[in-house]
């Protein structure tokens, strides 16, 4: 049986407002506001990976013209460069990277399963080898927080315990207990509550029992806003489906829910209609760098031959700065373009950041407003009937099986 911890609610202040605005009358997907110190997210959103303080291959004025309201840093990264001494020198990553809008920093838990070999978990906290220069880091709950003040992000996470998202056993309810134990530990840590805030992370694995414990618990915590960890991993789309719907139903709903780690559009767009408000991944910008473009047809490789003599747009009908013809009567870029500087150059890959990131951006934003119009299954089926060519052989059975979870069919005819 699972020990259940026994806390108060807590009174966490709080530098966020959360506003539902419309909710899909058919599924969980929901139309929200979240207005954080450096401005409003508008919701469903998904929040592009400034790893080391910079989107790779785009300035912050870049980023901020496609739209970005937020974007995420990484704590563990920063905190071993530039490190804590340069960031509380300047002023924050803010300041550092030049960047006016919100900032979301991970917590560094993540890299307890990326960089698993280097290391060592205890009560205490994590302690790493240093990926650059094999130098010794302890991250401690109170050590993460104290890195994200000193980052100055406007939403700031909890040090989890993360384990491989197949993992069984007692060890899943081991890390969920201790997540449960690092989050107060991390709000008691918080120097600046009244604007940063904090988000807590629920963990369980592919547990049904340890996420509901979870869930309950985290809750009574009453942080800002909750997360959804410890998926996107490997397990099976059906899995990460049950877990995603299960925790949203459990979850207050008058607070944003993030899952964390999710990029891939069909993904994305399930997870709204399960109820999901908030996305990361760098999928996006990394697939760019393969020369990989994401469109509404599916992602086109244009290194392949085939673009070499192809002198339409990336994506027809698109208005991201490399797809709009210009105003000075050229067109825009081609795909013959990309085709020949996707192996050479680094433009090539800066254009298709620009694109991709555009394209998940304006997903949300379509999505947010077919579901003011109250029109999100109709927008959900004609997704998938475009990225698919109209096959509905070709739908993957996850996403259909999950969405038929609230209401949605898409092998149905109807709208």
């Amino acid at each position: 049986m699972t020990k259940m911890h026994t806390a108060a609610p807590q009174v966490v202040k709080s530098a966020l407002t959360f506003e539902v605005i419309a909710q899909c009358s058919t599924t969980k997907a929901r139309a929200s506001s979240m207005t954080l110190p450096h401005g409003l997210v508008e919701a469903p959103m998904f929040m592009p990976v400034a790893t080391q303080a910079s989107l790779k291959g785009l300035t912050p004025e870049q980023l901020d013209n496609l739209g970005c309201k937020i974007c995420l840093n990484n704590t563990y990264h920063l905190g071993l460069k530039p490190g804590k001494d340069v960031l509380d020198a300047i002023g924050g990553a803010h300041k550092l990277q030049s960047w006016s809008r919100n900032i979301l920093t991970d917590s560094g838990g993540f890299q307890m399963v990326s960089l698993l070999k280097l290391a060592t978990i205890t009560e205490e906290g994590v302690r790493f080898l240093s990926p650059h220069d094999g130098t010794p880091m302890l991250l401690t709950p109170e050590h993460s927080i104290d890195l994200q003040n000193s980052i100055g992000s406007d939403i700031i996470m909890q040090l989890d315990d993360v384990v491989h998202t197949l993992t069984t056993g007692q060890r899943v309810e081991e890390a969920m207990q201790r997540s449960i134990r690092w989050l107060d530990r991390c709000i008691a840590a918080n120097k600046h509550p009244d604007r940063q805030n904090l988000f807590a992370i629920i963990q369980g694995g592919l547990d049904l029992d340890l996420r509901r414990t979870c869930c309950i618990e985290m809750a009574k915590r009453n942080t800002p806003g909750i997360a959804i960890g410890g998926l996107s991993g490997g397990e099976a789309k059906e899995e990460f489906c049950k877990v995603v719907s299960y925790c949203t139903d459990l979850l207050p709903r008058d607070k944003p829910i993030y899952c964390m780690g999710v990029g891939y559009a069909e993904d994305m767009l399930v997870s709204v209609a399960l109820g999901v408000d908030l996305f990361d991944c760098v999928y996006p910008t990394r697939t760019a760098r393969f020369g990989n473009a994401i469109t509404a047809k599916g992602v086109l490789n244009l290194r392949n031959k085939c673009f070499a003599t192809d002198y339409s747009p990336v994506e027809d009908d698109c208005a991201c700065p490399i797809c709009t013809p210009k105003s000075n009567g050229g067109m825009g870029i081609t795909r013959s373009l990309i085709h020949h500087l996707a192996a050479k150059e680094t433009s090539g890959a800066h254009m298709l950041t620009l694109h991709n990131v555009h394209y998940q951006l304006n997903l949300m934003r379509s999505a947010r407003q077919a579901i003011i119009r109250d029109e999100f299954p109709s927008f959900i089926k004609k997704f998938f009937a475009t990225l698919h060519g109209g096959n509905k052989e070709k739908y993957p059975t996850w996403a259909v099986e999950a969405l038929r979870t609230v209401n949605v069919d898409l092998l149905d005819n109807s709208r």
